[in-house]
């Protein structure tokens, strides 16, 4: 199957070399059970969500689900697995030129380095570290665009959380006729910049990273691990009870459901 339906998102069933070798324009997203969640709520999210070229599997806890419903998706390509493949393969394209768009005062700048120095060339033309809220300030945001054109990136990769980064993506891609492929990598850029450490791999293997990461920064992240999350159980069990309620298939489901019930 090329794409695999979960709680309604289209998720592709691709491996990372598959996606490698043929992406030389889109916007790519990397789903997790967060969108997830966010996705059944927010439907400007949903409609965003929707216009991806590819949307990559995040989390194993996704692959979990995808197996439990029986359409298993081939590999887990989290955005932070991705990102580090993607420049590491166009280390000697000299048309792939990146721009870094997130984490805190001074984040992206390091991480610019590192990554220029990991693959011996500039292919890190440019960054910046947003302000707080700067999604509502169209000053700041029409001077961002001005900075990515300016550096002439072909490729913006964005890392501010979820749907914020979608969101800015949809609104000003179309200001920035220079660029090709669009990242939305969350908190990829601070792991760039060597400023927070990711899950050791048995645990991300295990499912286990959003774990690590509620013990790494707890007040930031237990409403949305502990609260918001929560209903994700449910909702997988839920489609694999009913599966799609709006086609034949699962009217047939409900209708037996309530027979039974009654």
């Amino acid at each position: 199957m090329r794409t695999i339906n979960i709680l309604n998102t289209s998720i592709d069933n691709l491996l990372l070399t598959e996606v490698l070798e043929n992406l030389s324009n889109g916007i790519v997203f990397t789903p997790n059970v967060d969108h997830i969640i966010k996705l059944q709520k927010d439907r400007d999210f949903s409609k965003i969500y929707n216009m991806a070229d590819y949307k990559l599997c995040d989390s194993q806890v996704l692959m979990y689900a995808s197996k439990f419903l029986g359409t298993p998706l081939k590999q887990k390509i989290s955005g932070s697995d991705f990102f580090p493949a993607f420049y590491t393969y166009h280390k000697n394209n000299k048309d792939i030129k990146i721009f870094l768009l997130g984490g805190p005062p001074g984040i992206a700048a390091k991480a610019k380095n590192n990554i220029n120095n990991k693959v011996t060339r500039e292919i890190i033309v440019g960054e910046y570290s947003p302000s707080f809220g700067f999604e509502n300030n169209l000053k700041e945001c029409m001077e961002i665009v001005e900075m990515i054109n300016k550096s002439e990136a072909t490729v913006l990769a964005i890392g501010v959380g979820a749907p914020k980064q979608e969101k800015w993506i949809y609104t000003y891609k179309d200001k920035l006729p220079n660029v090709k492929i669009f990242l939305a990598v969350g908190a990829t850029i601070n792991f760039e910049a060597g400023e927070v450490k990711r899950s050791p791999k048995f645990l991300s293997n295990l499912g286990l990273e959003w774990l690590y990461r509620l013990l790494s920064e707890p007040q930031r992240l237990w409403k949305r691990y502990l609260i918001e999350d929560l209903p994700f159980i449910y909702l997988i069990v839920k489609q694999k009870v009913l599966g799609d309620v709006y086609s034949c298939e699962g009217i047939k489901r409900l209708f037996l459901l309530f027979k039974i019930l009654k």
